[in-house]
C-alpha cells in the first residue's frame, strides 16, 4: 500500500443500522475511504466491479446470497480485492468455511473499532486477520479433542503465519533467524501434509491455534 494512500473499503450488511454506524465510524479515520455500501451481497459485487475496493467488509447471513457464498464470486471476479467477514457468529463451521472460500480475515462484530481498523489495514497490506474472539471460540471447541502433533515453537510459528507475518517478522518476534523461520514453515507443511500457506491457515483455524506471543500484533505485514 502506498504511503499516504487511502484504503478503499466496501461495506456489505443487510442491517441498515449496522451499515450506517460502521460507515460513520470508519469515516473518522483519515486513511480509510468508505467507497460504497450495499445491503445485499450481489448488489455489493455489482458495486465492487465499478469502484474496485481494496477491502470488502461483509456480513455472513444475508438474503438471496450469503456472505460465505459471495466470497468465491469476489475472489473470482476481483482477485485484488481482499474480503473480511464481519459477523456475530463464532462457530468453527462459519469461520472455516469463510477461510476455505478465500476470506482474508474474520472479525466478530463485538470487537472494538480499533480492531476493525487493524483488520482493514492488515488485509489491505496483504496479510490475514482473525480477531482474538475467533481464536477463543475455536480453542473452546477443540479443547477436548485429540493430542497436538505440534511443538510449542511450531505452534507459535503457525500462529504468526495465520497473522500474516513474513519469515523476517516471525524471526524478529521469536528471536530466531529468517532462515530458521523458513525452516519451521517448511517443517510445518511436511509434518501436516499441507502444501500451501492457505492450507496451514485452515489447519490452524480448525485446531484453534493462535500465537500466544502476539498473533494480532501491529508489526508491518508482508505484501
Amino acid at each position: 500500500m502506498n504511503e499516504g494512500a487511502k484504503i478503499r473499503v466496501l461495506l456489505i450488511d443487510n442491517h441498515p443500522l449496522v451499515l450506517d454506524g460502521l460507515k460513520a465510524v470508519l469515516e473518522t479515520f483519515d486513511h480509510i475511504e468508505v467507497a460504497g455500501t450495499a445491503g445485499l451481497a450481489q448488489t455489493g459485487l455489482d458495486i465492487a466491479r465499478q469502484i474496485q475496493p481494496q477491502v470488502v467488509l461483509m456480513d455472513i447471513n444475508m438474503p438471496k446470497l450469503s456472505g460465505i457464498d459471495a466470497i468465491e464470486l469476489f475472489r473470482s471476479e476481483l482477485p485484488q480485492t481482499r474480503v473480511v467477514m464481519l459477523s456475530m457468529h463464532d462457530s468453527r463451521e462459519y469461520i472455516s468455511s469463510s477461510v476455505m472460500r478465500g476470506a482474508a480475515g474474520y472479525v466478530l462484530k463485538d470487537v472494538s473499532t480499533e480492531e476493525i481498523v487493524a483488520a482493514i489495514e492488515t488485509v489491505a497490506d496483504g496479510g490475514t486477520y482473525f480477531s482474538s474472539g475467533v481464536f477463543d471460540a475455536l480453542m473452546r471447541e477443540r479443547a477436548e479433542q485429540g493430542s497436538d502433533p505440534l511443538t510449542p515453537r511450531e505452534r507459535d510459528t503457525l500462529g504468526l503465519i495465520v497473522a500474516g507475518r513474513s519469515n523476517r517478522e516471525i524471526a524478529e518476534v521469536l528471536g530466531i533467524s529468517a532462515a530458521t523461520a523458513e525452516t519451521h514453515r517448511k517443517n510445518l507443511k511436511k509434518k501436516l501434509g499441507i502444501a500451501t500457506t492457505a492450507g496451514l491457515i485452515r489447519y490452524a483455524l480448525d485446531h484453534g491455534i493462535a500465537s500466544k506471543i502476539d498473533a494480532n500484533s501491529h508489526l508491518p505485514t508482508s505484501g
